[in-house]
C-alpha cells in the first residue's frame, strides 16, 4: 500500500447487494470475543431456527424486492455447527424470494473443531463456495491462551479439508498476542501463507468491553504490545504479505488480485445488505433513504420474535445525510483502494474540507489517486482512526 500501488475505481462499481445470516451458537466463547456468540448445552432445534430464517428473509425481501444477491455470508457464532441441511435451506429461501447471480459468493465461517471433511462436501453441495476458518493462531501455547479448543495442528488439517473441497478458502489469524516477538509472528505468518491459497483475515489482538480479557487487562494480568510494538508487528505483516503476493486490500485483509472477500466489499463500500438471524444488522436502500436495520441479539427471544411478527427487528432507522457520510467515509478509508470523492460528494452533498485534507497530505496520511480516490497511505494506517475523525469533522 505505498503510495504508488495501483489504483483502482471498483469502489463506484455497479451496486452488489449482500445477504448475511448469523447463526449465534458457539461450543465455548473465546475470552476476547465480543460478538453475539451464545453457548447452549442442549441440542438446538434447527427446524424452528430454519423456519424462523426463512420467514424473515421473506420480511426482508418484501421490503426490498427484485434485488440480485451477490453475495451471502454465513457469520456467527459458529455456522459449521449448523448441519448442511439447515444451510440448503436457509439458501433455498433466499433464491425464493430473490434473483441470485450466477458468480454468487457464499462464504460459511467454520472453526477447526467443527471441521469434518464429510459435513465440508454437505456444505459444498448446499451451495457454499467459499469458507473462512478461525484458525487464529499456530501455536498450540497461543490458542490455549485464547480460548480455543483445537490445536494448530488440528487447523492445519481442517485447512486440508477446505483445499480439497472448495476451490476458495481463507483462515484468521490473531497476532500482537500477549509476549509475542517479531521472530515469532515472522515464523507463524510464513507458515500461514504457505498454507493459504488466496486470503487470509489478519487482525491484532483488541480488548473488547465486557470480555474476560478486559477485566484481566484492567487488572494488570494480562499485557499485550504497546502501540509501538504493535505498529512495528503491523509493519512487518503488511511487508511479509505484500511480499508473499497478497497485499492489504484492506486494513486487516488480505489477498491476491481478484480473490478479495465480496460479501465485506459490500460492507467496506457502503452498497446494501439485508441482515438476518439474531443479532444480525442490516443497511437497506429504500424509497431513497438508507436505512440502518438491527434484530434482536438473544436467540431464543429472536426466534419468537419473529414467529410472533415475522422478523425480529428491534431497530429500523433512516439515516441522515451525514450519517450516510460519516459511515461511508469510516467504512471506505479502510480500503487501500480509499473512497470515490465524488461519490461522497453525492452522498454528503458538500466536499471534504480541503485544508484538512492538505494538512494530512502533508503529514503523509493521505494521498489523491488520479482518477479521484483519497486513500490512506501505508504510513496512515495505523492512525486510521485519527484521519477518518479529521476528516469528517
Amino acid at each position: 500500500m505505498s503510495a504508488d500501488r495501483p489504483s483502482t475505481t471498483a469502489s463506484a462499481a455497479p451496486a452488489d447487494f449482500g445477504v448475511y445470516v448469523h447463526w449465534p451458537f458457539c461450543l465455548s466463547k473465546c475470552p476476547y470475543c465480543d460478538f453475539n456468540s451464545h453457548v447452549r448445552h442442549a441440542a438446538i432445534d434447527e427446524e424452528r431456527y430454519v423456519r424462523a430464517f426463512a420467514t424473515e428473509i421473506a420480511s426482508m425481501a418484501a421490503r426490498v424486492p427484485g434485488q440480485t444477491v451477490s453475495t451471502i455470508f454465513f457469520g456467527g457464532g459458529t455456522p459449521s455447527l449448523m448441519r448442511p441441511a439447515t444451510v440448503g435451506a436457509i439458501l433455498d429461501a433466499v433464491a425464493r424470494h430473490w434473483t441470485v447471480a450466477r458468480d454468487v459468493e457464499v462464504t460459511l465461517e467454520a472453526n477447526p473443531t467443527s471441521v469434518e471433511a464429510e459435513r465440508f462436501r454437505g456444505y459444498r453441495d448446499a451451495g457454499v463456495n467459499r469458507v473462512s476458518l478461525g484458525v487464529q493462531s499456530l501455536d498450540d501455547a497461543a490458542l490455549k491462551a485464547l480460548g480455543r479448543l483445537h490445536s494448530a495442528d488440528e487447523a492445519l488439517a481442517a485447512v486440508a479439508i477446505a483445499r480439497n473441497v472448495f476451490e476458495r478458502y481463507s483462515f484468521d489469524l490473531i497476532y500482537a498476542r500477549p509476549g509475542q516477538l517479531a521472530a515469532d509472528w515472522t515464523r507463524e505468518l510464513k507458515l500461514a501463507i504457505a498454507e493459504a491459497a488466496e486470503h487470509l483475515s489478519l487482525y491484532q489482538l483488541t480488548i473488547e468491553p465486557e470480555t474476560p480479557f478486559h477485566g484481566l487487562h484492567a487488572a494488570g494480568k494480562l499485557r499485550i504490545p504497546d502501540d509501538d510494538e504493535a505498529r512495528a508487528l503491523y509493519d512487518l505483516t503488511l511487508d511479509i504479505c505484500a511480499q508473499a503476493g497478497l497485499p492489504a486490500y484492506e486494513i486487516s485483509n488480505h489477498a491476491r488480485p481478484g480473490a478479495e472477500c465480496r460479501h465485506n466489499l459490500v460492507y467496506w463500500r457502503g452498497h446494501a445488505y439485508a441482515g438476518i438471524g439474531p443479532g444480525a444488522h442490516g443497511r437497506l436502500e429504500i424509497g431513497g433513504e438508507r436505512r440502518a436495520t438491527a434484530t434482536e441479539k438473544h436467540p431464543e427471544a429472536w426466534l419468537m420474535r419473529v414467529e410472533a411478527n415475522g422478523c425480529g427487528l428491534i431497530s429500523d432507522e433512516a439515516l441522515t445525510r451525514e450519517e450516510r457520510a460519516d459511515e461511508f467515509l469510516l467504512m471506505g478509508l479502510r480500503l487501500a483502494e480509499g473512497i470515490n470523492l465524488t461519490r461522497y460528494r453525492a452522498i454528503a452533498g458538500r466536499d471534504l474540507d480541503p485544508r484538512r485534507i492538505a494538512i494530512l497530505k502533508d503529514e503523509g496520511a493521505i494521498e489523491i489517486t488520479a482518477d479521484g480516490c483519497l486513500r490512506v497511505t501505508q504510513a496512515g494506517f495505523p492512525l486510521l482512526d485519527a484521519v477518518v475523525a479529521d476528516l469528517a469533522a
